[in-house]
């Protein structure tokens, strides 16, 4: 049991004499798995007991791949465009994107919430002010309709993104809420008036926030493959709508670029990538330490019985 005191220290090189208590990690996980064409998508929801959940997208299948005359490298010219990689002999295993877009209506401690955009800024220092010739300073950017909050990620340009309620603060004052915590991603790379793109617009941004309206559920629309575009989350994000202190559902998109490798084929193994929504000043403190500790016994113990 390495919820134990004892075992904790032993594994974290913690003198035992300054552990006072331990707990076992316990969660719920809910999964969903389906198959959509030739790939197999399994997600799960993981509920953690200090309030973050954290959502797994695992997706595995049959690779797609077209048919090719040439059976060993040596045969390609130089330049020649494979759209692919040739994985065996007469066969390219094509590149491709998997983009899996979440409708994440949050109702944070209410139904009428903010997205707020925390984005981290250099400070630099004035000469002679200090040794340190620059820091960190947080610029809070509240979006007041839809297109403010249509956000791609940059990694030289980083925010955390916030969706609180305006109307409900901790004892200090800080608005209540939760944030959407990126994991790996992936971004499109197709040309935005290429005609699976129009159809796919709800990939332009990694995330998107909308007022909530029971008619817009799916970013592709209700009917994606009779649809021209007409009917996606990008067309309704444009509007630009209202979306400060109101009821708002917040869209993130968790996307694969996949470059097929020999290994992939015929059956590809399991790739994962994850997202957090995590709570931010939701709490008054760190909620484990208000949950009771657990023994040994108090966990199930599942045994074997033998039949007669």
């Amino acid at each position: 049991d390495r919820g134990s005191p004892a075992l904790y220290s032993r594994y974290n090189n913690v003198p035992s004499s300054l552990i006072l208590e331990a707990r076992p990690k316990i969660t719920l996980v809910v999964r969903m798995a389906a198959s959509v064409g030739n790939y197999d998508y399994v997600i799960d929801w993981e509920f953690q007991m200090d309030g973050l959940i954290q959502i797994k997208v695992t997706l595995s299948g049959m690779l797609m791949v077209k048919g090719t005359p040439y059976q060993n490298l040596d045969q390609v010219m130089d330049g020649q465009n494979m759209s692919g990689t040739l994985v065996s002999e007469n066969l390219i295993g094509v590149v491709h994107d998997h983009f899996i877009t979440f409708h994440l209506d949050m109702d944070i401690d209410g139904s009428d919430n903010s997205f707020v955009n925390v984005h981290l800024e250099k400070q630099e220092t004035s000469p002679g002010e200090s040794p340190r010739k620059s820091y960190l300073k947080v610029k809070r950017e509240v979006a007041k309709t839809e297109k403010d909050a249509q956000i791609k990620f940059k990694l030289y340009d980083p925010s955390e993104y916030h969706v609180v309620n305006p109307n409900k603060n901790s004892k200090v004052g800080n608005s209540v809420g939760y944030k959407v915590v990126p994991g790996g991603n992936a971004a499109t790379l197709l040309d935005l008036h290429d005609p699976p793109q129009i159809r796919a617009a709800f990939t332009n941004n990694q995330i998107w926030v909308t007022p909530y309206n029971r008619s817009e559920e799916w970013a592709g629309g209700l009917l994606v493959y009779q649809g021209k575009g007409e009917d996606t989350l990008a067309v309704w994000s444009d509007r630009d709508r209202p979306i400060e202190n109101k009821d708002i559902v917040l869209w993130y998109t968790l996307g694969f670029h996949h470059i097929p490798c020999q290994e992939d084929f015929p059956i590809m193994p399991s790739v994962s990538s994850s997202f957090d929504i995590k709570p931010v000043n939701f709490f008054e403190s760190n909620p484990i330490l208000g949950v009771a500790p657990n023994a040994h016994e108090d966990l199930p113990v599942c045994r074997a019985v033998a039949s007669a």
